[in-house]
């Protein structure tokens, strides 16, 4: 009171002091009331008293700029689901203050039914006091013919599939009002693979009165363990408008029951391939017109498979002989997804190098798999129609030659000219004066060889008939050299056998089996195959092992199916490094020694978990 006294005497003294004090008190009120302001933080909510599955605001607002990372939502999180956050500011300037104002919208969903108490939210550091909010339970939302705005319902296309067998678990989706946020589950199980099928499919349904929008989406589920799976509920979780506002709803299917039949006892294949059609089909492309000795053939093998992945179609062994040589290519996989289902299929690609003149015939491509139509074993075959080989040029000419020497050694040798003189008879050497017609001889004949000058002797004769005999005698050797070639393929065209294309890298059985052991308890299945093959090349001989499908003949059921695991795990798309080799190091351990350990089981989990 003093104070104001004061103030007021010294405004009535003079009017100078009187403008001057009054903006002084003006500037002291907007500075009090400006720090007011930056201390204080409000919460408040949209409505106090909500339903079940409905959605409240909280706003919360901060008369400060220095907001920090903006409100610590963490104490909501106990019984609030936070669906949304929005942030606005706002800025004002008064007489050369300025005023910030930023503002939060939270978007909350209450997790059950209650009074809950909104604790103090800081922002900065500064937070605001506690808010009551009630929630209240609420009926199921339905229309006036009674049914729900949203369903959803699942079906599959076979309630009992065989093993692996493709399954269409189709998800639909029944809604008559708009729906905000919708987020869909999707189906999942550990002993399902599942994948997207087709693109959705939307039509229009007519239930109980009330129409529908009818969203079907498709997927592909193949299981990978007989017995008793259980495909959980599906569920959809979005906002609808109201007559009271924005709710939430949750809706879940029915969960469904598949009953998979493990393989059948009956079936006889290596590898097991469900489906409901399979086909094969091959073609023989040549380079030209007359194909040769050596040059490159195209052999294409088509396989497809109705409702089986292209992953699941066994893989073919090619074998060369001493024929022909195959060099096969790695196959391409491609599916085709239709409404109806998926079709694999696989292209190999083998070049044909063709070693021996004559008639080049392929072997026939056969395939088994289990008719899951007719639910019994089936078999489809393709043969590839069979070609001339001419030989090489040069095998050619050479035979033309032999031909000719036969020729030449048959034809009669030509006359030989008598140039040597008769052999003459004459009288013993007489006087020169004896008479010329005495041509007789007194005391017997005298025996003379008279040689011209332009004859041969016999000397010459001889020479000529060893000349003769030499030169027949080397033809006679050079047809035999030639019809000898001819009865028995040149070694260059022959197919080397397996020591000589792979010579053994191991001493001995014991040390090939223990580096097989090492590569199955370290996990490399890249090394397996050719350890594998070491180590039965060494047990059974070469003439007995030319394959792994070999070891599988000889070996134990147990070994056989574990070796088709990997196998299958080699050539999927899944990472080499999972595969895990303790299990067959286990079980070749039990073949070679003869007992069982007591501890081991099958460890076969995905492909052959029946046995």
């Amino acid at each position: 009171m003093v104070i104001k006294q004061y103030f007021l005497s010294l405004i009535s003294q003079n009017k100078s002091s009187r403008l001057f004090f009054s903006l002084m008190t003006t500037l002291l009120f907007i500075t009090l009331s400006s720090s007011l302001h930056a201390t204080s933080v409000t919460a408040s909510l949209n409505k106090n008293v909500a339903t079940e599955n409905e959605v409240v605001q909280l706003t919360l607002r901060a008369d400060f700029s220095d907001t920090g990372n903006g409100p610590d939502l963490t104490p909501l999180e106990r019984d609030f689901d936070i669906l949304g956050k929005s942030q606005n500011s706002q800025f004002s300037f008064n007489l050369g203050t300025s005023t910030a104002l930023n503002f939060w919208v939270v978007t909350l969903m209450p997790k059950s039914v209650g009074t809950f108490e909104i604790p103090p939210i800081k922002i900065g550091d500064h937070e605001s006091q506690p808010i009551r909010l009630t929630i209240k339970s609420s009926p199921q939302l339905l229309d006036s013919n009674g049914n729900p705005p949203v369903m959803l319902k699942t079906e599959v296309s076979e309630i009992e599939p065989y093993l692996q067998q493709e399954v269409i678990l189709s998800v639909k989706l029944y809604t008559s009002v708009a729906l905000q946020n919708a987020n869909r589950s999707v189906p999942s199980h550990p002993d399902l693979v599942i994948e997207r099928l087709t693109d959705d499919q939307m039509n229009y349904q007519t239930v109980n009165g009330t129409q529908y929008q009818v969203i079907t989406r498709d997927y592909l589920a193949f299981p990978q363990r007989s017995g008793l799976l259980t495909i959980p509920p599906q569920s959809i979780q979005a906002m609808i408008n109201t007559s009271t506002g924005r709710r939430m709803i949750k809706v879940q299917s029915e969960p469904l029951n598949l009953q998979v039949i493990p393989i059948p006892a009956s079936y006889t294949g290596d590898a097991w391939l469900p489906s409901s059609k399979v086909t094969v089909s091959t073609s023989l492309d040549k380079s030209n017109d007359t194909p040769r000795v050596g040059d490159t053939l195209i052999w294409t093998i088509n396989i497809s498979a109705e409702g089986a992945l292209p992953e699941q179609i066994p893989t073919l062994d090619f074998n060369s002989t001493r024929k022909y040589k195959l060099y096969p290519k790695p196959p391409k996989f491609d599916n085709q997804k239709t409404a109806n289902g998926v079709t694999g299929s696989q292209s190999i690609t083998v070049e044909v190098v063709p070693t021996e003149e004559g008639t080049l015939t392929l072997p026939d491509i056969n395939i088994t798999y289990w008719d899951t139509e007719t639910r019994s074993i089936s078999t489809v075959s393709a043969s590839t129609k069979a070609i001339e080989i001419a030989p090489l040029p040069s095998t050619s000419s050479k035979t033309n030659d032999a031909k000719k020497n036969e020729q030449k050694i048959d034809e009669p040798l030509p006359a030989q000219t008598r140039s040597v003189a008769p052999i003459s008879l004459a009288k013993k050497t007489v006087d020169k004066k004896t008479e010329p017609d005495q041509t007789r001889p007194e005391n017997g004949l005298n025996l003379e060889v008279l040689e011209e000058k332009d004859g041969f002797s016999l000397r010459h004769y001889l020479i000529a008939g060893l000349l003769l005999l030499a030169l027949t005698m080397l033809s006679t050797w050079a047809v035999i050299r030639v019809k000898h070639k001819k009865t028995q393929p040149d070694n260059s065209y022959q197919v080397p056998t397996l020591q000589e294309f792979a010579p053994l890298s191991t001493s001995d059985e014991q040390s090939a089996y223990k580096a097989l052991i090492e590569c199955c308890q370290q996990n490399s299945l890249p090394s397996l195959r050719p350890s594998l093959l070491e180590w039965a090349r060494h047990r059974w001989g070469d003439n007995e092992i030319r394959s792994v499908d070999d070891i599988k003949r000889l070996t134990s059921v147990h070994v056989t199916q574990l070796l088709m695991e990997a196998e299958l795990m080699l050539y999927s798309n899944n990472p080499a490094h999972e595969w895990q080799g303790e299990p067959l190091a286990d079980a070749l351990e039990e073949y070679t020694s003869g007992q069982a350990k007591p501890s081991q089981a099958s460890q076969l989990k995905t492909l052959y978990p029946n046995f």
